[in-house]
């Protein structure tokens, strides 16, 4: 019988074995049992049983004294905040002291003493080899609460002695404050749940590395991608927080066929590292150069992903439902001086988050109450956000903003985009909705107010505002922080429709949760959102590094650039493969959102003065009287002074399709003037390798010029299909600057004349058997020319996150009513 034993080894035991050797050793026994068959590497080792936990209340008596210092720690609780703390404090010491100075008895002292020194026979080791002394709870890691990291884990113990002391102090950590504060919380009674120790051999990653996966991002709840986090030396840092770790994201599905898909990798700080000194552990600092690489390579990046997926897969069939998992990994030294050099899982748990998450609901805001109306524009987005008001007037001063805050200026770039991402809010002076602020918010998911004019004015610095994009087409800024109600929408009975309904997606960050959202892909990814925030560096001056680093010391503005290049490119001595890297790091994580639908990325389309705002961008693009018609799109792709940049778009394709698999990314060309043109295009891409019709590539064009649709049957000769740009094509129509303050009362997608050209290219596009979609704002923005496009036929149509579903009742219902079959 299992259960009347102190010691079981990990062999023996399996998951259905928590009640008497807790959640973590029972799953270090189902791994190696279960999956080391299948190449996963679990470090051996023996259990000490909740029985043996038992046996030394019972021997001591100290389990009644135990019930008495805890009595009545509930009621404190519940009355008095402050006091509670107090008292948890000092009986929680109480009750620690009473098990470390309990008496371990013979028998099991004797038990003990026996496994581990078999262990160092058994399993092949050296005398007193180095253990981890691991707490494993009996009621850890159930499906809706989680009691990893309640309990104590001791590193680098040696000999029978050290490991004695250990076991008693793992013991007592089951009423460390946390753990009785937790066990009340969840209303676990502290005398039902027991202890177990795992005994298990220690990895040498503290002269190498560590960390932790998980089977599931973790902010998102996506299920597709392994999360990987780590960090140099003992996998503790890590765990606590305590370093700023290295991140790596791997795609599961492509992966499963063979591809090295490594779709993000970020590199942390790093700054210290927990090594052995003598018998104990130590933070020292490390090294720059550690600072500056990855603590870990692709292959074993892609190991840990493989293992990830045995792992879940495993636990997921055993269970007979999904089961994301939470896993600790550490690589065991360099393989020369110290250890194996190989890679082994330390510990296996379930996801407890993400995996209780109904992923059939999405939320929608309403305002509870009226307060006073401070200021309103048009609304971006349909949530509300409320907090403090900072104005911000130039990028100089977005240090002072705080996460949280309401950011309000006069208009936003680029360069905004950090605090953009922290702000409750954003309200701004000038902009219509194509304008940067509006852009970035929609994809951010954060309420935006444009075009307020006098936002700046009237809103004051420290202020209590609520930001209402929730009430239609005019958003509102109140006065004080009203209440609103976010209400749960259903997913599962949304209707089909015959329209394909695609997403405007620009913010790799938020492609695993937008890609949750029901739709058919991505009709627009924009570059720019990517090269802006992720790179940050003109791609010519990355490709002339060598030859500006000569310049450098004769040019102090050159040297400055040089300076900012080796700041953002640390980790790379090749400068032109960071861009590569980091383009198609962001591409890949969009097409792994919406995979296995098609993603559709636009070649970038910065003007020329958006361009010189990149990092070396004054070096090399021209000042234009009117960038907005001028050196962007195509035409710079075949140019001799920007092919080679256009040549480093097209690597970074070619990794996402070819390397990483996702051969659902298809490409578009933006701002095609002639069809002449169109065919450079498509020769130069050839150049690169990325040639039209390989491996399933198809090639759009963007229809955003008049030339566009008059000559429609023309480019559908070069192209395999069309997405209507409705910005710019409004604006050329129209013949007006669609960023100018003082025509922007003309500008309307839904002026007659734009109408005509849509409904003609869309005709001509089918009677030429191409694709054609739209992915501009005017659908996003009015629901009737949403269905104006659906009488026109068109195939599919691109919008903005937020309106997605709102937009597919729309359709569904005028689809209804033209008697339009979903299947067809």
């Amino acid at each position: 019988m299992k259960d009347d034993k102190f010691i079981l080894w990990f062999e023996e035991i399996g998951i259905e074995d928590v009640p008497m050797v807790g959640g973590k050793n029972a799953s270090l026994g189902e791994m190696i049992k279960e999956l080391k068959a299948k190449g996963v590497s679990v470090p051996n080792g023996f259990a000490i049983t909740a029985t043996a936990y038992k046996h030394i209340l019972k021997n001591a008596g100290i389990e009644k004294e135990i019930k008495e210092v805890l009595k009545g720690l509930e009621d404190i609780k519940k009355k008095d905040d402050e006091l509670y703390l107090k008292e948890l404090k000092k009986r929680g010491k109480k009750v620690r002291t009473l098990i470390q100075e309990a008496e371990i008895p013979k028998d099991l002292r004797d038990a003990i003493a026996k496994a581990y020194a078999e262990m160092n026979t058994k399993l092949g080791y050296e005398k007193d080899t180095d253990v981890a002394i691991r707490s494993s709870a009996t009621a850890e890691d159930l499906p809706d609460a989680s009691f990893a990291g309640q309990q104590e884990t001791y590193l680098h113990i040696q000999g029978i002695n050290n490991v004695i002391d250990a076991c008693k102090r793992c013991f007592a950590s089951l009423f460390t404050d946390r753990a009785i504060s937790y066990r009340e919380d969840k209303n676990f009674d502290h005398f039902s749940v027991y202890l177990s120790i795992a005994v298990q051999k220690m990895v040498r990653s503290d002269s190498a590395s560590s960390g932790v996966l998980f089977s599931i991002d973790t902010e998102s709840g996506f299920k597709d991608v392994v999360y990987i986090t780590g960090a140099y030396g003992l996998g503790e840092n890590v765990v606590q927080g305590a370093v700023n770790p290295d991140d790596y994201y791997v795609f599961k599905p492509t992966l499963a066929k063979g591809f090295k898909p490594i779709i993000g990798k970020k590199m942390g700080t790093k700054k210290v590292k927990m090594v052995y000194v003598g018998k104990d552990t130590k933070n020292v600092n490390t090294t720059e150069k550690e600072r500056d690489s990855f603590c870990i390579n692709d292959e074993e990046i892609l190991q840990l992903g493989k293992w990830a997926m045995t792992i879940e897969d495993h636990y997921s069939k055993k269970a007979g439902y999904h089961k994301p998992m939470d896993i600790e990994w550490a690589k065991d030294g360099d393989g020369k001086k110290v250890g194996t050099g190989k890679l082994f899982i330390v510990q296996a748990r379930p996801e407890t988050v993400h995996s209780q998450k109904d992923v059939n609901v999405i939320k929608t805001y309403v305002l509870k109450e009226t307060g006073k109306l401070l200021i309103q524009g048009q609304a971006v987005g349909e949530m509300i956000g409320q907090g403090l008001v900072n104005v911000i007037h130039s990028a100089e001063e977005i240090s002072k903003f705080k996460k949280g805050q309401v950011l309000v200026t006069d208009m936003t770039d680029p360069d905004w985009e950090p605090i953009m991402k922290i702000a409750g809010a954003i309200v701004t002076n000038k902009g219509g909705r194509t304008c940067h602020a509006a852009i970035v918010s929609r994809e951010l998911g954060i309420p935006c107010v444009i075009g307020t004019e006098h936002g700046t004015d009237v809103l004051k610095p420290g202020q209590k505002v609520t930001v209402s994009c929730a009430e239609g087409e005019f958003g509102h800024v109140y006065d004080g922080l009203l209440k609103y109600e976010i209400k749960e929408i259903n997913l599962k009975n949304l209707p089909k429709t015959r329209t394909k309904i695609m997403m405007n997606v620009g913010i790799p960050e938020k492609a695993f949760v937008q890609g949750q959202i029901p739709c058919d892909g991505v009709g627009l990814a924009r570059e720019e959102f990517i090269i802006n925030s992720y790179i940050g560096i003109h791609p010519m001056a990355l490709i002339n590094y060598k030859e500006l680093k000569k310049k450098s010391k004769d040019d102090d503005k050159i040297e400055d650039i040089i300076k900012q290049i080796d700041e953002k490119t640390k980790g790379y001595e090749n400068k032109v493969e960071f861009f590569v890297d980091e383009l198609a790091e962001g591409i890949a994580k969009i097409a792994a959102g919406f995979y296995p639908n098609d993603v559709i990325i636009r070649f970038s389309d910065f003007k020329t003065n958006e361009y010189a705002n990149l990092i070396g961008g004054q070096l090399y693009e021209p000042e234009e009287s009117n960038a907005m018609i001028g050196w962007r799109g195509a035409s710079r792709y075949y140019d001799k002074n920007y092919k080679p940049a256009f040549g480093l778009e097209c690597q970074a394709i070619l990794k996402v399709r070819n390397q990483f698999g996702l051969t659902n990314v298809k490409v578009m060309i933006p701002f095609c003037r002639t069809v002449e043109e169109g065919k450079k295009c498509i020769a130069t891409m050839k150049e690169f390798g990325l040639k039209q019709g390989e491996n399933g590539l198809e090639v759009y064009v963007m229809c955003e010029i008049p030339s566009n649709v008059i000559l429609a049957d023309q480019f559908s000769q070069v192209f395999d299909g069309f997405s209507i740009g409705s910005n710019d094509l409004t604006q050329l129509t129209l013949g007006l600057d669609r960023d100018s303050q003082l025509v922007a009362h003309i500008y309307d997608e839904r002026n007659e004349a734009v109408k005509r050209l849509i409904a003609q290219v869309i005709k001509t596009a089918k009677a030429n058997k191409r694709k054609i979609g739209i992915c501009g704002q005017a659908p996003s923005d009015y629901e009737e020319f949403a269905t104006f496009l659906v009488e026109c036929g068109i195939d599919s149509i691109s919008l903005n996150p937020d309106t997605v579903i709102k937009t597919r009742l729309k359709i569904a219902e005028k689809e209804k009513e033209l008697g339009v079959s979903p299947e067809k």
